[in-house]
């Protein structure tokens, strides 16, 4: 008789979601799933609000995501009231983006995924955590606790408010950077710069060429790759177009509010989580064999389709990564390079706009009138590229929303990296605690949020 292992929860990631997995009789691996647990719903219960009330609700998403979500709301209500917003303004909007990404990188690399590369995946489970990590290198864990409560600060004093935040508004946003503020933020900026730089030097040389083995071999699979780039094809976090690359390196470009004619969303009776795929492929296939339409998101997909970064250290780390590794990357565990790479460029991206004299002007809003339209935002998220779709009624009344999140995105490429890590390492019915975290390292690798995912 088969047998069925289930690993619930999945732990050192945001949101709940279990893992299944069917052994055959001989005790090999016959399929493989991850399946998110609950459900959000934020796609049903904001339609009949007014639509200028949705940045102010869609924060409460998730309480990582929050900025991301932020921000392309807002971007979404400036298309339904068609407006162009100050430069100001979007230079502000820009700024909270790359706060927010510096200190979701930090937090990943070194509390949830960290344990994996430091204590090593074999180790207890009791041990292989943030305490462990806190444990081990104290010092380093002082100075991560400390990062990222320097970008909770900076993201305060630009909006006032660092969770949940109100400062992106329909046509601009709602406060001015003082010159007293810029220099405090100015201040802690810097440090966490040099962090970032300390990051990529210390993964390069006490971390990585412990797991290079790992990186060509575990959970590796075959896909295409989603990001937004400028029109000069440099990596765009905030503003820009899309770029959908086929698995073999081949890309396109589209503006996001024509998204529909290039991603479809599909559906699986066993999950909250949609699998959105490439419209252009002719259907939707997992087989790991032959997929078919499945792209992925998130740091390794937006290096992948980028021509390079407008940050000089990082522009440099990036030229290394692409010269070592190529183009597209299919490793998955390079995620976790990836995501150091992006951590530097937007600690370098927050000093360049602190440094921008327009940054300080004071029209940072222009007057918005309710009325019937579609809007479309798009931002990178820290996990993805993240598409907020919404439809109002003459009076500004939101009549229907979309939602795809850079985790729904990776839906069907994390169920086929974790299938793919499951077969490889469950052999005739032989698992331990640190097998089964193999597989799990495979879903962290994409930093997944499955409260962001699921609506």
């Amino acid at each position: 008789m088969g047998k069925e292992i289930v690993v619930q929860p999945v732990t050192r990631i945001e949101g709940h979601a279990k893992v299944t997995i069917q052994l055959d009789d001989a005790g090999n691996v016959s399929d493989a799933k991850v399946q998110a647990v609950e459900l959000r719903g934020f796609e049903k219960f904001c339609i009949g609000r007014p639509v200028e009330e949705l940045p102010r609700i869609v924060t409460s998403i998730c309480g990582l995501c929050q900025w991301s979500h932020h921000l392309a709301s807002a971007k979404a209500c400036d298309a339904v009231f068609g407006v162009e917003i100050p430069p100001a303004a979007k230079k502000l909007r820009e700024l909270a983006n790359s706060i927010a990404f510096t200190e979701e990188h930090i937090l990943h690399f070194y509390f949830l995924a960290g344990a994996d590369f430091m204590m090593g995946p074999d180790a207890d489970y009791s041990f292989r955590n943030v305490i462990g990590i806190a444990g081990k290198v104290p010092d380093l864990a002082k100075k991560v606790v400390r990062c990222r409560h320097l970008g909770a600060r900076m993201l305060e004093i630009l909006s006032g408010k660092s969770i949940h935040p109100v400062a992106a508004v329909p046509g601009g946003f709602s406060k001015p950077l003082r010159p007293q503020e810029r220099d405090e933020i100015k201040s802690m900026a810097n440090e966490v710069l040099e962090f970032a730089k300390f990051s990529i030097d210390f993964a390069k040389k006490e971390v990585f060429p412990k797991y290079l083995d790992a990186f060509d071999t575990l959970a590796v699979i075959k896909t295409g790759f989603l990001g937004t780039v400028k029109e000069d094809g440099a990596l765009d976090l905030y503003d820009g177009i899309l770029r959908m690359m086929s698995p073999d390196g081949v890309f396109e470009d589209f503006r996001y509010d024509q998204y529909t004619d290039y991603i479809a969303e599909h559906i699986e009776p066993w999950t909250y989580l949609k699998f959105p795929y490439m419209k252009k492929a002719g259907g939707f296939s997992m087989d790991l064999n032959d997929p078919k339409g499945v792209y992925r998101t998130n740091t390794l997909a937006r290096l992948n389709v980028c021509d390079g970064l407008a940050t000089p250290l990082a522009q440099k780390e990036f030229e290394e990564f692409r010269k070592t590794f190529g183009r597209p990357v299919q490793n998955t565990l390079l995620y976790h390079w990836a995501r150091l790479i992006e951590l530097l460029y937007n600690a370098e991206n927050v000093v360049r706009l602190l440094d921008d004299p327009e940054i300080m002007s004071t029209e940072i809003w222009k007057k918005v009138e309710p009325r019937a339209g579609r809007g479309v935002g798009c931002v990178e998220a820290p996990r993805g590229t993240l598409i907020h779709d919404y439809e109002t009624d003459a009076n500004g009344m939101v009549t229907n929303v979309n939602l795809i999140a850079g985790t729904t995105h990776n839906n069907a490429a994390i169920n086929m990296s974790v299938k793919r890590a499951a077969i490889d390492n469950i052999k005739e019915g032989k698992y331990d605690q640190g097998i089964l975290n193999k597989v799990e390292m495979a879903i962290r690798a994409y930093d997944p949020c499955m409260s962001c995912a699921t609506h």
